[in-house]
């Protein structure tokens, strides 16, 4: 569930992540990883952005992952063979703190092979980074605050403050599933204003399957009918508390064909 919140949220807002990501505001357009290669590698939360001039290529992480350091190579190698004239910025974001070796890993190296790339890990990344843009508001509460109840605080303050009501309730919503990863729901519903994030039992089983899913590799290939009816219940419920398409079908894991489907079933 995390993966596909943070992909929804680089998706939308493109420029926040871009400005945090590379230093400036680059016009970043989608780039699938086909294009690199007939069966792209399997990535918790692979993104892949590209200009005229680079390619950003992206990925969140829950849990630590050994295969990084070879994805990030691969990776590379892939981007080169297929536009040699760009360069390439690579980033892994651990969004849950951990002590493992391995979120700390920058490198790939295999006999005369060296390859390097970039680590952020949230819980040591400044909060003032994550308050100056919408998109990046949810992340906040995972950085290195010093109090997580006073940031979770500051980013309803701004959400309110926010005047497109989808983008309002988009960023409510995400900042109500990442805070999961660090916060109480009693907490977190506490402090997010209830006209704009409702207390809902889909959320928490949204923050349950999330944290069940942290302590798995990846996503599983296809899911059990009960999983299926368990999304679908979930989807319908967020298609009633007014959250985007493309969100729920971020969080659920269903297509937005098969979320429009339910909210047209809805509305008849």
């Amino acid at each position: 569930m995390f993966d596909n919140l943070c992909k929804f949220l680089v998706e939308n807002f493109p420029n926040d992540f871009a400005s945090w990501l590379l230093g400036e505001p680059v016009t970043l357009t989608e780039l699938s990883p086909k294009e690199l290669s007939l069966e792209p590698i399997r990535a918790d939360a692979l993104i892949l952005r590209q200009s005229s001039e680079l390619i950003l290529h992206a990925e969140f992480q829950t849990q630590p992952d050994v295969k990084i350091p070879f994805r990030m190579a691969d990776y590379r190698l892939r981007g080169y063979r297929r536009f040699p004239q760009k360069r390439m910025r690579q980033v892994v974001i651990y969004l849950r703190k951990t002590n493992s070796e391995e979120v700390y890993k920058t490198t790939f190296e295999l006999e005369e092979t060296l390859h390097r790339f970039q680590v952020i890990r949230l819980w040591e990344q400044p909060t003032e980074i994550f308050l100056r843009t919408p998109g990046l508001l949810p992340f906040a509460v995972l950085s290195n605050a010093e109090s997580k109840i006073e940031t979770l605080q500051e980013v309803a303050t701004r959400i309110e403050n926010i005047s497109d009501k989808q983008i309002q309730t988009d960023v409510a919503a995400s900042t109500f599933i990442l805070a999961g990863l660090v916060l109480k729901q009693e907490d977190i519903q506490r402090l997010l204003r209830r006209d704009i994030m409702r207390e809902s039992v889909t959320y928490q089983l949204l923050v349950d399957e999330g944290k069940a899913e942290g302590k798995a590799e990846g996503r599983a290939e296809g899911k059990a009918q009960g999983s299926q009816e368990t999304a679908r219940t979930i989807a319908v419920n967020l298609l009633k508390e007014g959250l985007a398409i493309d969100l729920i079908a971020k969080t659920t894991g269903l297509t937005v064909e098969q979320v429009q489907q339910l909210q047209s079933e809805q509305s008849e």
